[in-house]
Protein backbone atom coordinates (compact mmCIF):
# COMPACT_ATOMS: atom_id res chain seq x y z
CA UNK A 1 0.00 0.00 0.00
CA UNK A 2 1.08 3.66 -0.89
CA UNK A 3 2.29 6.08 1.79
CA UNK A 4 0.13 8.05 1.10
CA UNK A 5 -2.92 5.99 2.69
CA UNK A 6 -1.42 5.45 5.86
CA UNK A 7 -1.91 7.81 8.91
CA UNK A 8 -1.18 7.39 12.50
CA UNK A 9 -4.03 5.16 13.65
CA UNK A 10 -6.09 4.22 10.43
CA UNK A 11 -5.41 3.74 6.81
CA UNK A 12 -7.29 4.01 3.59
CA UNK A 13 -8.20 0.57 1.53
CA UNK A 14 -10.47 0.23 -1.32
CA UNK A 15 -13.74 -1.18 -0.96
CA UNK A 16 -14.56 -4.54 -1.11
CA UNK A 17 -17.43 -6.84 -1.37
CA UNK A 18 -17.12 -7.57 2.29
CA UNK A 19 -18.04 -4.19 2.78
CA UNK A 20 -21.47 -4.88 1.59
CA UNK A 21 -23.13 -5.20 5.07
CA UNK A 22 -21.53 -1.57 6.85
CA UNK A 23 -21.71 0.10 3.39
CA UNK A 24 -25.57 -0.97 3.50
CA UNK A 25 -25.99 0.63 7.63
CA UNK A 26 -24.32 3.66 6.31
CA UNK A 27 -26.15 3.90 2.92
CA UNK A 28 -29.79 3.59 4.55
CA UNK A 29 -28.61 5.35 7.87
CA UNK A 30 -31.78 8.84 7.48
CA UNK A 31 -29.96 10.91 9.82
CA UNK A 32 -27.17 10.98 7.43
CA UNK A 33 -29.19 12.03 4.51
CA UNK A 34 -29.33 15.74 5.29
CA UNK A 35 -25.78 15.88 4.57
CA UNK A 36 -25.04 14.40 1.17
CA UNK A 37 -27.46 14.00 -1.52
CA UNK A 38 -29.32 11.35 -0.84
CA UNK A 39 -33.25 10.57 -0.48
CA UNK A 40 -33.90 6.93 -1.05
CA UNK A 41 -32.85 4.08 0.59
CA UNK A 42 -30.31 1.70 -1.55
CA UNK A 43 -30.84 -1.81 -1.88
CA UNK A 44 -28.22 -4.65 -1.23
CA UNK A 45 -28.37 -5.14 -5.15
CA UNK A 46 -27.76 -1.87 -5.91
CA UNK A 47 -24.53 -1.67 -3.41
CA UNK A 48 -23.19 -5.04 -4.81
CA UNK A 49 -23.24 -3.34 -7.82
CA UNK A 50 -21.59 -0.33 -6.57
CA UNK A 51 -18.97 -2.18 -5.13
CA UNK A 52 -18.20 -3.90 -8.85
CA UNK A 53 -18.37 -0.22 -10.04
CA UNK A 54 -15.89 1.11 -8.01
CA UNK A 55 -13.23 -1.22 -9.06
CA UNK A 56 -13.21 1.03 -12.21
CA UNK A 57 -10.75 3.93 -13.04
CA UNK A 58 -11.09 7.43 -10.91
CA UNK A 59 -10.86 9.24 -14.48
CA UNK A 60 -13.38 6.98 -16.10
CA UNK A 61 -16.08 6.92 -13.39
CA UNK A 62 -14.71 10.48 -12.10
CA UNK A 63 -14.69 9.71 -8.42
CA UNK A 64 -12.97 7.59 -5.72
CA UNK A 65 -14.42 5.86 -2.31
CA UNK A 66 -11.65 4.67 0.10
CA UNK A 67 -12.72 2.76 3.14
CA UNK A 68 -11.65 4.56 6.25
CA UNK A 69 -9.96 1.82 8.36
CA UNK A 70 -9.09 1.65 12.14
CA UNK A 71 -4.98 -0.06 12.52
CA UNK A 72 -5.78 -1.10 15.92
CA UNK A 73 -8.81 -3.08 15.48
CA UNK A 74 -8.60 -3.66 11.34
CA UNK A 75 -12.37 -2.34 11.31
CA UNK A 76 -14.38 -0.19 8.90
CA UNK A 77 -14.58 2.97 10.74
CA UNK A 78 -15.90 5.48 7.56
CA UNK A 79 -15.37 6.45 4.04
CA UNK A 80 -13.84 9.07 2.28
CA UNK A 81 -14.40 10.35 -1.60
CA UNK A 82 -13.61 11.98 -3.89
CA UNK A 83 -15.87 12.76 -6.24
CA UNK A 84 -16.83 14.85 -9.33
CA UNK A 85 -12.96 14.74 -10.60
CA UNK A 86 -12.39 17.36 -13.07
CA UNK A 87 -8.98 16.25 -14.87
CA UNK A 88 -8.80 19.37 -16.82
CA UNK A 89 -8.95 22.04 -13.74
CA UNK A 90 -7.52 20.00 -11.80
CA UNK A 91 -10.50 19.67 -8.90
CA UNK A 92 -12.68 17.16 -6.67
CA UNK A 93 -15.16 17.62 -4.26
CA UNK A 94 -14.36 15.80 -1.34
CA UNK A 95 -16.77 13.97 1.37
CA UNK A 96 -16.36 11.94 4.65
CA UNK A 97 -18.61 9.89 6.98
CA UNK A 98 -16.89 8.23 10.20
CA UNK A 99 -19.24 6.11 11.74
CA UNK A 100 -20.71 7.00 15.12
CA UNK A 101 -18.33 4.81 17.37
CA UNK A 102 -14.91 5.73 15.62
CA UNK A 103 -16.00 9.56 15.75
CA UNK A 104 -13.79 12.30 18.47
CA UNK A 105 -11.13 10.18 17.60
CA UNK A 106 -9.08 12.37 14.66
CA UNK A 107 -10.09 9.65 12.05
CA UNK A 108 -11.45 12.08 10.11
CA UNK A 109 -8.90 14.12 10.02
CA UNK A 110 -5.84 11.54 9.64
CA UNK A 111 -8.11 10.13 6.83
CA UNK A 112 -8.61 13.88 5.25
CA UNK A 113 -4.85 14.04 5.68
CA UNK A 114 -4.37 10.51 3.61
CA UNK A 115 -6.81 11.11 0.44
CA UNK A 116 -5.86 15.28 0.09
CA UNK A 117 -1.67 13.53 -0.59
CA UNK A 118 -3.02 10.68 -2.68
CA UNK A 119 -5.37 13.72 -4.55
CA UNK A 120 -2.61 16.46 -4.78
CA UNK A 121 0.48 13.82 -5.41
CA UNK A 122 -0.06 11.63 -7.51
CA UNK A 123 -3.65 12.43 -9.15
CA UNK A 124 -1.71 16.01 -9.59
CA UNK A 125 -4.90 17.95 -8.44
CA UNK A 126 -5.06 21.99 -8.08
CA UNK A 127 -7.72 21.90 -5.79
CA UNK A 128 -10.48 20.27 -3.46
CA UNK A 129 -13.58 21.37 -1.79
CA UNK A 130 -16.78 20.65 -0.16
CA UNK A 131 -19.50 21.76 0.32
CA UNK A 132 -20.70 21.66 4.15
CA UNK A 133 -24.12 22.36 5.40
CA UNK A 134 -23.83 25.53 8.08
CA UNK A 135 -25.27 23.03 10.80
CA UNK A 136 -23.25 20.57 10.70
CA UNK A 137 -20.84 22.17 13.03
CA UNK A 138 -18.22 18.87 13.26
CA UNK A 139 -17.70 18.73 9.74
CA UNK A 140 -16.92 22.75 9.37
CA UNK A 141 -14.78 22.28 12.40
CA UNK A 142 -12.59 19.18 10.42
CA UNK A 143 -12.26 21.43 7.26
CA UNK A 144 -11.20 24.17 8.98
CA UNK A 145 -8.57 22.02 10.71
CA UNK A 146 -7.78 20.86 7.70
CA UNK A 147 -7.07 24.60 6.25
CA UNK A 148 -9.90 24.82 4.05
CA UNK A 149 -10.74 28.62 3.15
CA UNK A 150 -14.16 29.34 3.42
CA UNK A 151 -14.86 30.34 -0.13
CA UNK A 152 -18.62 30.57 -1.14
CA UNK A 153 -22.18 30.54 0.82
CA UNK A 154 -24.64 28.45 -1.04
CA UNK A 155 -28.19 30.72 0.05
CA UNK A 156 -30.61 27.84 0.67
CA UNK A 157 -28.80 25.20 -1.28
CA UNK A 158 -30.27 21.83 0.49
CA UNK A 159 -33.60 20.57 2.32
CA UNK A 160 -33.21 19.38 5.62
CA UNK A 161 -36.35 18.74 7.40
CA UNK A 162 -38.50 20.50 5.32
CA UNK A 163 -36.87 23.46 5.22
CA UNK A 164 -33.65 24.99 3.30
CA UNK A 165 -30.68 25.57 4.74
CA UNK A 166 -27.07 27.28 3.14
CA UNK A 167 -24.42 25.41 2.45
CA UNK A 168 -20.63 26.85 2.78
CA UNK A 169 -18.60 25.83 -0.23
CA UNK A 170 -14.61 25.26 1.43
CA UNK A 171 -11.56 24.75 -0.78
CA UNK A 172 -8.22 23.71 -0.64
CA UNK A 173 -5.62 25.03 -3.13
CA UNK A 174 -2.92 22.76 -3.41
CA UNK A 175 0.67 25.71 -3.54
Amino acid sequence: MKDFFIGNTVFLRPLEPEDLDILYKWENDTKLWQNGATITPFSRFALRQYLVDAQQDIYQVRQLRMMIVEKESNKPAGTIDLYDLDALNGRAGVGILVDENFREKGYALQALSCMEEYAFSHLKLHQLYAFVPVGNLPSRALFEKANYERTAVLKEWISVNRSFTDVIVMQKINR
